[in-house]
């Protein structure tokens, strides 16, 4: 059997003599997984960084076996951003949730434009609120998605400021205010929810850390609520890295 698709580098682990278990997140063939041999070479390991995208082609002799993969770089988003450790640790986040939450060889198109759509969005200012968008995004298409649009407690879509934890659904300001320390907040760029962020666009200064930090705090405990949980799993280390240098950028 053979395929050729494009993909995102999501992981690569070393396997044997200088190959490589290659992680991908293709276009049309979900979460693949495939032997680079000669991988780890000096020549060919930079194109298994994660976030890069790829041309691959894959072989195996039966649908179910790990198969060799072969990839040519189209896009080296790792080497393009080496010297911004934010930016990298965004993109190793993404990665990282990607290969653990997304079911193997499973089709997810709208994860994987999702996925293009936010390291694009690296090239602006707006991109930490690109990528709590994509989180919840990601969520909705696991079948977890939030109801950010309208109050849970008054039906109305005015002034929301919080997100149940339990129910996953919004909450006004006048409604939750006297329940605030028990509910998450609801980040203004996410007032409308997840798209209406993708589509707010931004600009210089468009980034709020505070903000962002929140909206990672809130995306990630329903994805350690609804993804990981219940198979005794965490948030990859990556992604709590992530929010660890958020979170310090929006103490400055």
């Amino acid at each position: 059997m053979e395929w050729t698709d494009d993909a995102i580098v999501l992981a690569a682990r070393p396997h044997g003599e200088g190959g490589l278990v290659v992680q991908l997140l293709t276009a049309e063939h979900g979460r693949h997984a495939g032997l680079a041999h000669g991988g780890a070479s000096r020549r060919q390991r930079p194109v298994y960084q994660p976030g890069n995208g790829v041309r691959a082609t894959w072989r195996g002799r039966l649908a179910e076996h790990l198969g060799t993969m072969k990839t040519e770089l189209v896009t080296g988003r790792a080497g393009h951003w080496i010297g911004d450790p934010l930016r990298l640790a965004g993109i190793a986040a993404a990665c990282a949730l990607a290969e653990a939450a997304l079911p193997e060889r499973a089709p997810v198109p709208a994860v994987y434009r999702g996925l293009i759509a936010l390291l694009d969005a690296l090239e602006r200012d707006d991109w930490g609120q690109a990528y709590v968008a994509w989180e919840i995004a990601l969520l909705g298409e696991l079948g977890f998605g939030l109801d950010l649009e309208r109050c849970a407690a008054t039906g109305r879509n005015d002034t929301l400021a919080f997100v149940s934890p339990n129910s996953g659904r919004a909450v006004s300001l006048s409604a939750g205010a006297p329940y605030a320390e028990k509910l998450l907040r609801l980040p203004d760029f996410l007032n409308g929810g997840a798209d209406a962020a993708v589509r707010a666009g931004g600009g210089p200064g468009a980034v709020s850390w505070p903000d962002i930090a929140d909206g990672l705090k809130l995306s990630g405990h329903f994805l350690e609520r609804h993804v990981f949980a219940p198979h005794d799993g965490d948030l990859p280390p990556a992604r709590r890295r992530f929010a660890e240098r958020v979170g310090g950028r929006s103490a400055v």
